[in-house]
């Protein structure tokens, strides 16, 4: 049986901790070789359980995550998820169905805080590459910085195709082919503070929301978590 890294949060049962730990492995030994050991974390939430499986495929970081109503439910549906992403990792690529009835969505009413801040030194590439690794690490959005512009820019699962582009001030296509079936965003991405910003994704039920800051002008994400707070990624600079 292959070894997992399993860590629990919140009352998490040692029946369902084994039950995790025996429907992840039994992926993985299907797999043997193609993926390594995975990091697991499974939450009970209360009335939602969230499993999160961070791996590598064929050297690789990939991952998928997974809600659902109840840990040993969210157990089973992650099994399932990771089993397809692996195997899609590893054959023939072919996108997450949109819209993912795998998927809860975050998009809610209601003011919460921003719990987590995370300062990243962003992917510099073109829209292709950033959703080929929004697939692989199975987000809903995904921040970087636009090679073609400079700009900060975000791909996310939405849109006729499943995947959209929105850039800090940019809003044409990309000028190089894209792989990737792809839409842009019309819309001008908004300048804000992030107390303005988590304003506006609490009034429009948003699950995210990519802005430019007021301060630093670099493109923030500011999103929904799992727990009801917020969490803010940022860019890296010098000067963090």
């Amino acid at each position: 049986m292959p070894t997992l890294d399993l860590h629990t949060a919140g009352t998490v049962s040692a029946a369902e901790r084994d039950c995790a730990e025996a429907m992840i492995s039994a992926v993985l030994t299907h797999h043997r070789g193609s993926a390594g050991i995975p990091r697991v974390r499974v939450t009970d939430l209360g009335r939602t359980g969230l499993v999160q499986v961070n791996l590598r495929v064929c050297g690789a970081p990939a991952r998928v995550q997974v809600a659902a109503e109840g840990v040993v439910t969210a157990i089973s549906a992650a099994a399932t998820r990771l089993e397809r992403q692996v195997r899609r990792l590893t054959t023939a690529w072919e996108p997450w169905p949109w819209p993912d009835p795998e998927r809860l969505s975050l998009g809610m009413p209601g003011e919460a805080p921003i719990a987590r801040l995370k300062t990243h030194r962003l992917h510099i590439g073109m829209p292709c590459q950033a959703g080929a690794i929004l697939n692989a690490m199975d987000y809903d959005v995904y921040l970087y910085t636009d090679a073609e512009t400079g700009e900060d820019a975000v791909v996310y699962r939405a849109g006729p195709t499943g995947l959209q582009l929105a850039r800090q001030r940019t809003m044409h296509p990309p000028s190089l082919p894209v792989t990737l079936p792809l839409t842009v965003n019309p819309r001008r991405t908004p300048t804000l503070t992030a107390a303005q910003a988590a304003a506006r994704l609490a009034a429009g039920w948003l699950p995210f929301l990519f802005y430019t800051d007021l301060d630093t002008r670099r493109g923030n994400l500011l999103y929904r978590r799992y727990d009801g707070t917020l969490g803010l990624i940022t860019p890296a600079t010098t000067t963090t």
